[in-house]
Formats: structure tokens, C-alpha cells, sequence
């Protein structure tokens, strides 16, 4: 299966045209169209991955009133 990827701009509300495809006249193709993905307008949205971890006292025992939901 042969696969051809291509970006265009509409030009008109709901009309796609696309030229110069690497088929025949009389193929059947699949065409699925997808927008194209917009940066993010501020910020990231995982702003925490990548940052470092530190881990205060690893080794040091949980107090029993830790393990109990506030409630």
C-alpha cells in the first residue's frame, strides 16, 4: 500500500482540492483529512515533565498520621 501525505489550505468553506497526486485516474484512494495542530497558546500543557525530581528524605519512615486520609 502506498502511502502519500500532503498539506493544502482551504479555499473556500468545505472544498478540498488537491493537485499533483502520485495516483492514476480511475484509483481508488482513502482520503482522510485531519487539521493541522495549532501551538499551544501559553504555556505547556505538561509544564512539570523533564523537571528534575528530588526526594527530601527517602529513607525516612511514613508517620502513622501521614497514612490517614484528611477527612
Amino acid at each position: 500500500m502506498q502511502a502519500h501525505r500532503t498539506e493544502t489550505t482551504l479555499t473556500e468553506d468545505g472544498v478540498l482540492t488537491l493537485r499533483d497526486v502520485p495516483f492514476r485516474r480511475g484509483e481508488s484512494v482513502e482520503v482522510i483529512v485531519l487539521p493541522t495542530p495549532t501551538p499551544a497558546a501559553q504555556g505547556s500543557r505538561h509544564p512539570l515533565r523533564g523537571a528534575p525530581v528530588t526526594y527530601l528524605s527517602p529513607t525516612e519512615p511514613v508517620e502513622d498520621a501521614g497514612w490517614e486520609a484528611a477527612g
